[in-house]
């Protein structure tokens, strides 16, 4: 697994980036390369009046994730390896979910101008589960400002994802349905997923599990 210096774990609120990306990067002797939303002073206000602080929301997280991926390309910073739970481009996926179409045409044109500079992942984990999963995931953990996500906001973030691999054919992903999959808390799990990331070859794969979900589309 030596060829992927930076692999990026995401999927929809819940389904469980950080948590995966702590235990790879221990696994690998990689640094972890985490997301931080309780640095962002909007966030909570916009769990409570998304269409008024939706813009202010996707800035602070847009300046905020374009320092931590230049730290990827400065040699030294960083060992060889690094685990994130966040690819750049999911900025710009959640910004279209939640700017009006103003809002996200001026988001774009601040998003573009950074965005072509900043390096892409050697290899996504995409974990998919399905929404009642991911609530009953959201609700165990007991973030406040989590617990009123609607069940349509979860399923328009889980297509968007799957669009976003569309249209990103040449972005290596390995799929991983983790309804009736955990490999952070089965270790045999964890180690069918190690093992698929050592056998993957590419550009699209997903891991076989017991789960019953099947990959989702562009896959």
């Amino acid at each position: 697994m030596r060829r992927f210096r930076h692999i990026a774990i995401e999927g929809p609120i819940g389904a469980g980036k950080s948590s995966l990306a702590r235990k790879l990067a221990a696994t690998l002797g990689a640094e972890p390369l985490l997301e931080k939303p309780e640095e962002n002073p909007f966030l909570a206000r916009f769990y409570e009046d998304g269409s008024r602080y939706a813009l202010q929301t996707q800035l602070f997280f847009l300046f905020q994730r374009v320092e931590q991926y230049r730290a990827l390309a400065q040699p030294g910073m960083f060992s060889p390896r690094i685990v994130s739970d966040f690819m750049f481009a999911k900025d710009a996926l959640f910004a279209r979910l939640t700017l009006s179409d103003d809002e996200y045409r001026l988001y774009l044109q601040i998003h573009q101008h950074v965005a072509a500079s900043l390096p892409q992942p050697d290899l996504v984990i995409w974990l998919q589960a399905a929404t009642p999963v991911l609530q009953q995931r959201i609700h165990r953990r007991g973030i406040d400002m989590e617990q009123a996500i609607p069940d349509a906001y979860l399923e328009r973030l889980s297509a968007a994802y799957a669009e976003h691999f569309e249209r990103e054919p040449g972005l290596p992903v390995l799929a991983v349905p983790t309804d009736g999959f955990n490999p952070l808390a089965q270790e045999a799990d964890f180690h069918r997923l190690l093992q698929a990331l050592a056998d993957f070859q590419g550009p699209r794969e997903s891991l076989a599990t017991d789960s019953g979900l099947p990959a989702q589309a562009g896959l």
